[in-house]
């Protein structure tokens, strides 16, 4: 008998962790919804829903923007989220002329944010220092105690070596290569911290809350100082063996071209990213011009800003070509703070993947900007704690339930 009993909690512990899951995936979700995401019967997931609101870490919500009615027609479905007493999660953005910092609940709601200015290209303590203070700053503002907290999510602008966590070689931020960041950051804050770089946050924002989400297969990629791609491949991040796919601006294009600071020669970064970019613009005006006014000039129909970034463009679209021939996906997202050009920079890619792309490649993918500029990094820090990885989350919230039940 007892045996029995044992099995039946077991069961019952599984299934409220697959609910927990299913939700903190999704964020804000109809029970029919979970049922479908879960596999487990609608009475199940009522049963498990109805636990979890009795330990007061679910609330359910009325709305009409999450999800259909099964026939179209008939009131909306109640939609259920974790309450705001089951934790929250925090994000943590360093690039390369700032710190920003997140916080959210896990129904995905952004609670509060925070940023600041820092040249954090030298000392990896300065950045580090402002991080915490940012936090600091950022929970109090969302009412979060620490000890809530569930997660923090961080990111770099450079190859992540995992499962470390140290920061490659080749980033753009000097003073950081060869630090543990997810060490030194876990222990000034006391906290739980995973470190991604910056293309792959991109690529979970997408995924998460924005133009990825409901794709499976896609393709992230950030132009800015630097140009990185992030993989999601079967609904997954892809990070490879050592975490560092997706340096795709390190892709080679000519063996007599400027040297990269990866050491190599003729790297795409040497031509289409923001200084090559900016360079090349201040040379021509005589005048020194920084990302924002190229893309302004372009905007107002100045010709050398135009094809200063037509021609990245379509550097940038021969790489994505060869990717879309590799990797096959639905949508390719181009963000990063020069995506803020749009046409003048989507439509060369395009063409030039068109061009370089086998047919069937191409015809399967469509090319987007991404939803969400500048923010796309820090809203990727924390959907690195809310998506990856899921068991944790769910496990983490799990025990909660039991210490309140």
């Amino acid at each position: 008998m007892g045996t029995e009993r044992g099995s039946l909690r077991s069961l019952r512990d599984a299934n409220r962790r697959r609910v927990i899951e299913a939700l903190g995936q999704r964020g804000v979700a109809s029970r029919a919804d979970l049922a479908r995401a879960t596999g487990l019967s609608r009475s199940t997931v009522s049963s498990v829903v109805a636990d979890l609101q009795r330990a007061g870490l679910v609330a359910e919500r009325s709305g009409t923007d999450a999800v259909v009615h099964e026939a179209g027609v008939g009131r909306p479905p109640v939609l259920i989220s974790l309450d705001r007493s089951a934790g929250g999660v925090v994000g943590i953005d360093f690039g390369h002329s700032h710190v920003a910092v997140a916080v959210a609940d896990l129904s995905h709601t952004v609670l509060a944010e925070r940023w600041e200015e820092l040249d954090v290209d030298h000392a990896a303590t300065d950045g580090l220092d402002a991080a915490v203070r940012l936090v600091e700053q950022a929970l109090a503002d969302a009412d979060l105690p620490e000890d809530r907290v569930l997660g923090v999510g961080m990111g770099l602008p450079g190859p992540i070596h995992m499962p470390g966590g140290t920061v490659g070689s080749t980033s753009i931020l000097p003073g950081w290569v060869g630090v543990d960041a997810r060490a030194v950051m876990s222990e000034r804050l006391g906290m739980p911290v995973r470190v991604e770089n910056d293309a792959n946050l991109g690529a979970l924002a997408e995924l998460v809350f924005g133009a990825g989400r409901g794709l499976s297969d896609f393709v992230y990629i950030k132009v800015s100082s630097g140009i990185g791609a992030g993989f999601v491949i079967g609904g997954r991040l892809h990070r490879g063996v050592g975490g560092t796919a997706g340096e795709i601006g390190h892709t080679q294009f000519s063996d007599s071209g400027f040297v990269c600071r990866c050491g190599n020669r003729g790297c795409l970064e040497t031509t289409s990213a923001a200084g090559p970019i900016t360079t090349a613009v201040s040379a021509a005006r005589g005048e020194r011009v920084n990302v924002a006014q190229v893309i302004e000039l372009a905007r107002a129909g100045d010709a050398l800003a135009q094809r200063v970034l037509a021609d990245a463009g379509r550097a940038i679209g021969v790489a994505v070509a060869n990717l879309c021939n590799l990797l096959n996906p639905q949508r390719v997202i181009v963000g990063g703070e020069l995506s803020a050009a749009g046409d003048v920079l989507l439509v060369p890619i395009v063409d030039s993947l068109r061009r370089h792309a086998i047919p069937t490649a191409a015809a399967d993918v469509d090319v987007v900007a991404g939803q969400f500029g500048k923010r796309a990094e820090v809203m990727g820090a924390l959907a690195v704690v809310l998506r990856e990885p899921r068991h944790e989350l769910a496990s983490t919230v799990a025990e909660a339930v039991g210490e309140r039940a």
